[in-house]
């Protein structure tokens, strides 16, 4: 028997915008496909506060945020995969509104010292292994500008995290969703 693989999706949907469902379950049917045990969180449905910058993960509680809520939780989720996918509508470049706080709280996966890697600081690890992400951003328009500035930031989050890191802006217009998230999981960017 082969054992599944772990996948969290953190759905960003925001309340107004692109309406995430169809490509969420073509998503999850093609990693299921594939022997993942698929797990969504709908982010806007969980309460996540803001980071609040304190540093307590790392200086009074390390490796866990002081604010007790549904963040602290992520933390333990993703390290604890094998895959997670960031899926959101792409907003002026970037992650929603509300991927992007539930990611500011995962600060806890990294130490709080620096080393320098390819001339950059940046954070050590706190963990032997982390999960390989997969980014998907959704748009219902053709923005070159908005692409480049999307590909730079999963680009620049790549080198902050330790394992594979892709991913691709889709067109919900002008993109075959099922060729394109199965040329996303094929590694086909």
């Amino acid at each position: 028997m082969v054992a599944n693989i772990k996948a969290l999706i953190l759905n960003g949907e925001m309340d107004k915008g692109i309406d995430l469902s169809a490509i969420s379950q073509t998503l999850k049917d093609a990693l299921e496909d594939r022997n993942y045990d698929v797990e969504e969180k709908k982010l806007k449905e969980i309460e996540i506060k803001p980071c609040m910058g304190c540093y307590a993960c790392w200086i009074k509680t390390p490796g866990k945020c002081i604010i007790d809520d549904y963040g602290r939780g992520l933390v333990s989720e993703m390290i604890n995969s094998q895959l997670i996918v960031y899926l959101t509508p792409v907003v002026y470049g970037g992650y929603s509104p509300e991927l992007k706080k539930a990611l500011d709280r995962i600060i806890p996966l990294l130490l709080p010292f620096f080393k320098k890697i390819k001339g950059e600081v940046h954070h050590p690890k706190r963990y032997d292994t982390y999960p390989d992400v997969l980014v998907l951003g959704i748009t219902d328009k053709e923005n070159y500008e908005e692409e480049v500035i999307f590909n730079e930031l999963i680009g620049r989050n790549a080198l902050n995290w330790y394992s594979t890191f892709k991913g691709r802006v889709i067109d919900i217009h002008n993109d075959s969703l099922e060729t394109a998230v199965v040329e996303a999981l094929e590694g086909r960017i």
